[in-house]
């Protein structure tokens, strides 16, 4: 068993059965760590809470809702503006946060009272707002407070609003993950199937687990509105809450991140029996393979290969310059959930980074199985990893970059190594054939930063060279590039405009009529 053991783990034996190295034709079987488990005491682990996964995750990318936890005000701070769930409604969802701000003495004598205020001031404070959310706590779970009661209240005093309750408290499961399952079910038990939509398309889907960080979910939808397809709703990024109600009226489920959504793709095929497919929109094979088979579902493949001529013709030659000079480098992919099985395979195939560690903080055994098939042999896998294993991981692997989170990737600055955050993205949005190109050209910026390589330098002791003047990325990235890579007139720098949404949001998509009749209106 190749189980890895962490000096500063050592007094928690515990932790070596969740670090493994990726060994030569291992059985995976024999290559996994343990996961999705109980945090051991003593690791400070930096996981999310069940109530985190519930709310931040999912529940805040919906644009058209007042988002109110019922608890103490540090649970709503921890969970606001952490990630740039951008919205087409000026991200409402982002701006504003409200919480019931719960104290020691409704603990004792009980927080109903005040939570209804909150609810009554929050709808007055936004009356164009008619839809709430809200999300039971740690504090209001152990008291037991009522609070689909006081909702069900609020909506008789109020007809035209409506309020859906998670109650996912952050004991409710091992770590942010569990919160997800929650919501999930919540929504599909409590709303879905209330609200008849309005059919435009013959290609009816519900975009799921896409959460429109920086654009993402924007990007996609493009893809789709130009192959003719309606997005009934999307769960959740930029999504609405009433169109969420509707999911049931589609006829396909597409499923981009499985760890955080698959419940509710599950439920809707058993109770409705929408089928689920998975795709991923990060990088060009996989992407155009997933849009291949949208097209093959619906008939339509003549638009999927459309897209991908166009778009891989117009990008490819910008991610070829990036992989030119990537190529090698060493990289940590520690991004948190399915992102590790996404980009394992395709990070190194399509710009050519070793990756030589993968981790999941809340992700399950099928997401480290996924996660070490697709990378090199040799790389480390770590299930819930502490700041400390982190940290001596980074000095044994010596990586050139880690994308990340901002807490992990701070700390990986002050030990000299260059991260690009990937939960809430640098320059972002990655998805997409452009975002791909993006996502390469900004790992290239971190890992050939001129100021980079000033942070070798220890002013203490060390003498400051004043003789180089002004450096560039390429004169550290092309020393070493043979001359017909540097002087290629085909491959070239990323072209497209710091605003990558700018170009979508007037276009004009094709109209294609309808053969069926029309679900409802």
């Amino acid at each position: 068993m190749p189980y890895h053991e962490f000096e500063c783990s050592k007094c928690i034996p515990e932790r070596i059965k969740h670090a493994v190295d990726k060994g030569k034709d291992e059985n995976l079987s024999d290559a996994l760590p343990l996961g999705y488990l109980n945090t051991i005491p003593g690791t400070l682990s930096e996981r999310g809470c069940a109530y985190c996964g519930a709310k931040h995750v999912i529940g805040t990318p919906m644009k058209d809702v007042i988002h109110l936890s019922h608890g103490p005000i540090g649970c709503t701070y921890d969970t606001w503006q952490t990630k740039r769930y951008i919205s087409d409604n000026d991200n409402f969802q982002i701006k504003y946060t409200f919480a019931s701000d719960m104290k020691e003495k409704h603990i004792v004598f009980g927080a109903e009272k005040v939570l209804k205020n909150n609810i009554l001031e929050a709808f007055k404070a936004f009356p164009k707002i008619k839809r709430m959310t809200i999300y039971q706590t740690c504090a209001s779970a152990l008291i037991g407070d009522d609070i689909k009661a006081i909702s069900q209240e609020v909506m008789d005093e109020m007809p035209d609003v409506d309020i859906f309750v998670c109650n996912s408290p952050g004991f409710a499961g091992p770590s942010q993950s569990g919160g997800h399952h929650k919501i999930n079910i919540a929504w599909v038990n409590d709303k879905v199937g209330q609200v008849e939509p309005t059919i435009t398309s013959d290609f009816v889907i519900n975009y799921v687990g896409e959460y429109n960080i920086q654009g993402d979910q924007q990007i996609m939808q493009d893809y789709f509105k130009r192959m003719g397809i309606q997005i009934l709703s999307t769960f959740t990024g930029n999504g609405s809450y009433d169109d969420l109600r509707a999911m049931h009226r589609a006829k396909l489920n597409v499923l981009e991140c499985a760890r955080s959504a698959e419940y509710i793709c599950d439920e809707l095929r058993k109770r409705y029996g929408i089928p689920r497919m998975d795709i991923d929109g990060f990088g060009f094979k996989s992407l155009s393979g997933s849009l291949r088979k949208i097209g093959l579902f619906f008939g339509i493949e003549d638009r999927a290969e459309a897209i991908i001529e166009e778009e891989t013709k117009r990008w490819k030659p910008e991610l070829d310059w990036y992989a030119a000079r990537l190529k090698g480098k060493k990289i940590c992919l520690w991004p948190g959930g399915s992102k590790l099985w996404h980009w394992a395979h395709v990070i190194h195939e399509e710009m050519g980074l070793e990756v030589v560690s993968v981790y999941t903080k809340f992700g399950h055994q099928g997401d480290m199985e996924k996660g070490v098939s697709r990378c090199e042999v040799g790389a480390l896998a770590i299930d819930d990893p502490n700041e400390l294993e982190c940290i001596e991981a980074m000095y044994k692997l010596k990586p050139d970059v880690i994308v990340t989170g901002k807490r992990p990737g701070e700390v990986a600055k002050k030990i000299r190594v260059p991260y690009v955050n990937v939960h809430a993205y640098n320059n972002g949005p990655y998805k997409g054939f452009e975002g791909w190109v993006r996502l390469a050209r900004d790992l290239y910026n971190a890992i050939y930063s001129p100021i980079h390589q000033l942070a070798f330098v220890d002013i203490s002791k060390d003498e400051i060279e004043t003789d180089k003047g002004f450096m560039t990325r390429q004169m550290f990235s092309d020393t070493q590039l043979d001359e017909s890579i540097v002087n290629s007139k085909e491959m070239h720098e990323y072209t497209g405009e710091f605003d990558s949404l700018k170009r979508l949001r007037d276009r004009e998509y094709p109209q294609y009529p309808m053969k069926g009749k029309q679900a409802a209106v």
